[in-house]
């Protein structure tokens, strides 16, 4: 029997633009190409947990129009429960702008729409499929209030928490205490220990400083290099899988996805960052956010 996860988060469409160089302020470029598909973090994370085989619940909000009635039939199709994303009369759905240079880095301003009206109401009707998870996966582009909430209903019924700190922001000591394990990239660890990260090093200072603020469990992904996990006193460097990356767009994403799976399935920490790792090399050197996630029989 697959284990339940439920991923809280945001649901966006992306607008997608390639181009040699970003602009500057001020600037105009002629870019390469245009795409417009299906994104938002916690849209690529539910995503990116049901094609590891995940059974996976998506609570969510989008807007009364067009690319929300579009972006629900997509998730369907994944076979993804939508029966806990709510509809916004008022607000449109949330749309993000993104640019991609030759490099395949990125740069992304994010319209949250219907997300930032996400809030206690909505999770309240959703009370037991989240008090019956195995784990429940969340980021932070739907109000902080609506994260902290949600973690509260889960540490009070010991249901684990994982906690995607994407886009970076400060977090409070309570919230970080509750979650079972927190899984920033360099920018958000810097942002939550005040370390800047340059290496292993110095990661694992970052990774030091966020245990003493209550979480047992940590890891930085740290692009190119792979990620660091830190558990209790133990710290294991797992390498990132080379390959050419064309659009790293929802890389920490898929990461995420597949890491919760991998758990959920009975996987240690460390053997689940190894196939979130080769999940993510594989995303990165596709275009797209959802486009990019690969299918758990692309691993063999």
């Amino acid at each position: 029997m697959n284990k339940k996860i439920v991923v809280v988060g945001s649901s966006n469409t992306d607008m997608v633009v390639k181009t040699n160089v970003f602009p500057k302020p001020g600037e105009t470029v002629i870019g390469e190409s245009f795409m417009m598909n299906q994104g938002g973090k916690g849209a690529n994370q539910a995503v990116a947990a049901a094609r590891m085989g995940g059974d996976v619940t998506f609570i969510s909000k989008v807007g009364s129009d067009f690319l929300g009635a579009k972006s629900i039939e997509l998730y369907e199709k994944e076979e993804i429960n939508t029966d806990y994303i709510s509809v916004d009369e008022v607000s449109l759905s949330g749309v993000a702008f993104i640019t991609i240079d030759s490099k395949g880095e990125n740069s992304i301003i994010v319209a949250p729409g219907a997300n930032a009206s996400l809030l206690k109401a909505d999770i309240d009707k959703a009370l037991h499929v989240i008090e019956n998870a195995d784990l429940i996966l969340m980021q932070c582009e739907i109000p902080i209030k609506t994260v902290e909430y949600v973690v509260d209903i889960a540490h009070e019924k010991g249901v684990k928490v994982i906690l995607n700190p994407a886009p970076a922001q400060v977090l409070s000591d309570e919230l970080i205490r509750k979650l079972y394990l927190i899984v920033p990239n360099e920018i958000e660890a810097e942002v939550l220990s005040g370390v800047k990260i340059l290496d292993w090093d110095t990661a694992k200072k970052a990774a030091e400083s966020l245990c003493l603020r209550g979480v047992d469990n940590v890891i930085i992904t740290l692009g190119s290099m792979g990620a660091l996990v830190k558990q209790g006193d133990s710290y294991t460097e797992v390498p990132a899988i080379k390959v050419k990356a064309v659009d790293t767009t929802a890389a920490g994403d898929t990461f995420c996805g597949a890491l919760t799976v991998a758990l959920a399935t009975g996987k240690s920490m460390i053997e689940a960052v190894r196939i979130a790792n080769k999940c993510s090399s594989i995303s990165v050197t596709r275009m797209g956010a959802q486009n990019s996630i690969p299918y758990k029989e692309e691993l063999v």
